[in-house]
């Protein structure tokens, strides 16, 4: 595993901003987490990268431990916080060799050059950091977390601010260093999670509330399947609920989307319902909500 966590927590003061999480991501996994504002994100990402201690719990980032072996944690990993620290009143290749020194990056002249490569940042390369658009700015942050050739890429919204074109080189870029590397990322964007992550993490209150993979996630919120149903006639709501099928959304008086834990709870329920009111189904098929809509139901209360 290149990060285990177990039972971590973060305290701050009457507040528990995470509370005893426990999750494993696999080499060559890219993982979104998820999570409304103020879940909990920012602070698990900054305990894994040894910004700040748990309160309580234990994890380990490329075989090492966070408490034990901090400086060793932080040569394994590349880190872009979602503030991107950069020094404004830096050139972008000074700043960029700065950085290397720090890690004792040897060839550095080399290395910057491949970096600016990856990144896009060819045209930038010989401006003033303060200078740059946002969008630049995340690209300098991506180039610095990949300075050190990191086991584990640790990106905390990672594509803040970037325009529609430099989105997908940067997704593209994320997709590819995830094929070797661990990728664990923050972000908003739905759509984001859904071409790049392997797997979701969603952190609702502190607490991990969904470790799905993306299909899986959006085929079965919370363990609740959607079936989409279409009477020749109008059928009564209450005859088509009990304890086991809800309805999700009453389309009109005979159209229908039905949510239950089990899919079988569904077929057996409709059939019921058209053998004794002798009212056949036009359609019948199962639904897969996006990941939006899922997140929401998760996160909602």
């Amino acid at each position: 595993m290149s990060i285990q966590v177990s039972g971590l927590t973060k305290v701050y003061g009457e507040q528990t901003a995470v509370d005893a999480i426990s999750l494993n991501i696999n080499k060559g996994e890219i993982v979104g987490f998820l999570g409304p504002n103020g879940a909990g994100k920012s602070t698990t990402m900054k305990m894994l990268t040894c910004y700040i201690p748990p309160t309580s719990g234990t994890a380990s980032v490329g075989g090492f431990d966070i408490l034990k072996d901090a400086l060793k944690v932080r040569s394994k990993v590349g880190y872009l916080p979602e503030s991107n620290p950069l020094y404004f009143d830096m050139y972008v290749r000074e700043y960029l060799d700065f950085i290397g020194g720090i890690n004792g990056i040897k060839n550095r002249k080399s290395k910057i050059n491949d970096l600016i490569e990856q990144t896009g940042l060819q045209k930038e390369s010989n401006k003033l950091i303060g200078q740059l658009s946002k969008g630049y700015k995340q690209r300098v942050g991506l180039a610095q977390a990949l300075m050190n050739d990191p086991e584990v890429l640790i990106l905390d919204e990672p594509t803040s601010g970037l325009d529609p074109n430099q989105l997908v080189e940067i997704r593209k870029l994320i997709k590819t260093i995830g094929q070797e590397k661990t990728v664990m990322l923050s972000t908003h964007i739905m759509q984001e999670v859904e071409q790049m992550c392997d797997r979701v993490l969603i952190i609702n209150n502190g607490k991990i509330v969904a470790d799905e993979k993306v299909e899986a996630l959006a085929e079965n919120s919370q363990g609740q399947f959607l079936v989409e149903v279409i009477f020749t006639k109008p059928i009564a709501v209450t005859e088509l609920v009990n304890e086991a099928v809800t309805i999700f959304e009453q389309r009109s008086d005979r159209h229908f989307i039905v949510s239950a834990r089990k899919r079988i709870d569904i077929t057996n329920g409709i059939f019921r319902v058209s053998v004794t009111n002798e009212n056949s189904v036009i359609e019948i098929k199962d639904l897969k909500r996006d990941l939006e809509t899922v997140f929401r139901d998760i996160t909602k209360n």
